[in-house]
């Protein structure tokens, strides 16, 4: 199995552009995919970079709704008119971020380019999704955890009203290889002990590797009590005999309360570098 991260918010890999979003691609024995497409072409040019054939890819993977996972999705297609592209029904939702009042839009949408529900390559489902034996999709069905924080200030708009996202929108990647099974995330917007609870509920064990976003991200100084929730959540996932490895939303103020926590088993992946390259 080799992973390799295409594109996330920190400098890493020479010549790799960085900006907010995230994407990663993956080799298994039977799939080239990609889980994300990041915010815009900059993930199609870090692919060259990097070697990464796109081409070659057979599958897309979209975490859920919001056009830091997507706006690579359309650059994509125009190279690669193949690849099957599963997203969940829901992730063409309307999806907004309220950035307060004073802001000069409020209200700015951060769903998908609704271009991308017509490509004749999308493969739309609903809940869990095998696709064959060695990929599978879980959505969460019953959250064992509050919402992270952060999750505050994102939306849905519905009949013209704004409300909390319930982010049934996002799914979550389970790759079984030779034994091993790796837990992909975007941005685990429902909250990363939340996932790993139900994963547990659905195999009856812990993944090898967990590769996810946690959404803990502010661009403000962080109060007290926040502080105290990115330590409970390092400290639960402290309890898991699993590597973590994680980027993009988590923020690098919050990785290193993190870090702090669980020393060895959390990494942080910077853009254009590997995660996993195992023969």
């Amino acid at each position: 199995m080799k992973i390799l991260n295409l594109i996330e918010n920190t400098e890493g890999h020479e010549g790799c552009a960085f900006e907010h979003g995230l994407s990663f691609y993956v080799e298994t024995n039977k799939h080239k995919l990609l889980l994300d497409l990041g915010p815009s072409e900059n993930t199609i040019e870090n692919a060259k970079v990097l070697g990464v054939d796109l081409n070659a890819i057979d599958t897309v993977i979209l975490s859920h709704g919001h056009y830091d996972h997507s706006g690579g999705i359309l650059p994509f297609a125009n190279i690669n008119h193949d690849a099957i592209i599963y997203m969940q029904e829901s992730a063409v939702g309307d999806y907004y971020a309220d950035d307060g009042e004073e802001a000069e839009v409020r209200y700015p949408y951060i769903g998908i380019d609704k271009e991308i529900a017509k490509l004749p390559q999308i493969k739309f489902v609903n809940g869990d999704t095998a696709i064959d034996d060695e990929l599978e999709l879980f959505v969460i069905k019953n959250r064992s955890h509050e919402l992270p924080f952060t999750n505050k200030r994102l939306l849905v708009r519905e009949d013209n009203e704004y409300r909390r996202d319930d982010f049934v929108h996002e799914n979550f990647l389970v790759i079984h290889e030779n034994g091993k099974s790796v837990l992909m995330s975007g941005c685990a917007h429902n909250g990363i002990l939340s996932i790993l609870d139900a994963y547990m509920d659905k195999y009856g064990k812990a993944p090898d590797v967990v590769i996810s976003g946690f959404h803990l991200m502010k661009h403000s100084d962080y109060r007290d009590r926040e502080i105290k929730e990115i330590e409970d959540i390092a400290n639960e996932l402290k309890k898991y005999p699993i590597r973590f490895v994680t980027c993009h939303c988590t923020g690098l103020a919050a990785f290193d309360i993190m870090k702090n926590i669980m020393g060895d088993s959390l990494e942080y992946v910077h853009s254009g570098e590997e995660v996993i390259n195992e023969s």
